[in-house]
């Protein structure tokens, strides 16, 4: 062991539901964040050189790795173990748990920390990110990191997850000659999803959360059109689901309720009828943050203070 250096580091971040909302209010894009509890977790093994290896599809947060190690002007190498049970390319933040708790393992391993906002500059220099590793639900400028706005913690709420298929390139999508003007289309029903999403998580009403998710989720048909959301939607409010959200960047659909009112196996085989292709993900909705090998790195007031840096 070298004097102040671990060594290895371990790191878990959760990843997501879609978002409650995306969209853009007055120019500015951001998302509202649905942090579940199924995420990545990392370990990062020092080594001596300056190669960074671990699994090949990882290219992502292999590259956090070498770009921590690079902000700490630190002289090591690392291996890199990646267990996330979340696929890509879905809208599940799978790419924003790896990259970010790969950071932060990486800083765990050489003995220090990294900011809030140091975390964010990595991550948006792999690629657009989510904002599931800021503590609890939060509002975030998920293309330039510019800001970010603590919301609260969510009321009891579980997720069931539907997958139709297929994959959505993140950072493809976002460089789409059309969006500005899709958005600002939109603009009205997101911010009437924002009041209602922000008033819900205030009061811990899931059925104003949910209300808000919706109007987003149906918003955003005219951006990434998912034609089983509206069926999905009707087969879910009928047997006791508040709402939906979707990955407004990607292909899953959210189901939203409270735990122990809806027959989640009757509601599955329903879908199911309909469009037999689907899978599903079962999940709860959570706080956001990042989990260190001892603990939480962040909490609500250090996010709070940063907000806006």
């Amino acid at each position: 062991m070298v004097r102040g250096v671990i060594m290895y580091g371990r790191a878990r971040v959760p990843g997501a539901c879609g978002e409650l909302v995306q969209g853009m209010i007055d120019g500015d894009y951001f998302l509202i964040t649905c942090p579940i509890n199924l995420g990545s977790e990392v370990r990062v093994s020092l080594q001596p050189g300056g190669q960074v290896t671990g699994p090949g599809e990882k290219g992502k947060a292999l590259r956090a790795v070498r770009l921590t190690l690079d902000h700490l002007a630190a002289p090591w190498g690392a291996r890199v173990d990646i267990y996330n049970p979340l696929p890509p390319g879905k809208g599940l933040a799978s790419s924003t748990a790896d990259v970010v708790a790969a950071a932060v393992a990486t800083a765990e391993a050489l003995g220090t920390g990294l900011s809030l906002k140091t975390i964010t500059e990595i991550a948006l220099a792999v690629e657009p990110s989510d904002g599931t590793f800021l503590p609890g639900i939060v509002c975030f400028d998920h293309l330039q990191g510019k800001r970010w706005e603590y919301l609260g913690q969510p009321p009891p709420m579980d997720v069931l997850i539907v997958d139709p298929g297929g994959m959505v390139d993140t950072v493809l999508f976002n460089r789409r000659r059309d969006l500005v003007a899709l958005n600002l289309a939109k603009e009205e029903k997101v911010r009437q999803a924002v009041k209602l999403v922000k008033e819900g998580l205030a009061r811990g009403r899931a059925d104003l959360i949910a209300r808000g998710a919706t109007i987003s989720a149906l918003a955003n048909q005219d951006i990434l059109s998912k034609p089983e959301l509206e069926t999905i939607l009707e087969l879910a409010t009928s047997r006791g689901a508040l709402g939906v959200n979707t990955a407004h960047s990607g292909t899953v659909i959210g189901i939203l309720y409270r735990p122990g009112e809806v027959d989640v196996d009757a509601l599955e085989a329903s879908i199911r009828t309909t469009f037999p292709y689907v899978d599903f993900i079962r999940a709860t909705m959570v706080g956001g943050g990042v989990e260190g090998r001892d603990g939480p790195w962040f909490m609500k007031g250090q996010a709070t203070a940063m907000a806006g840096n």
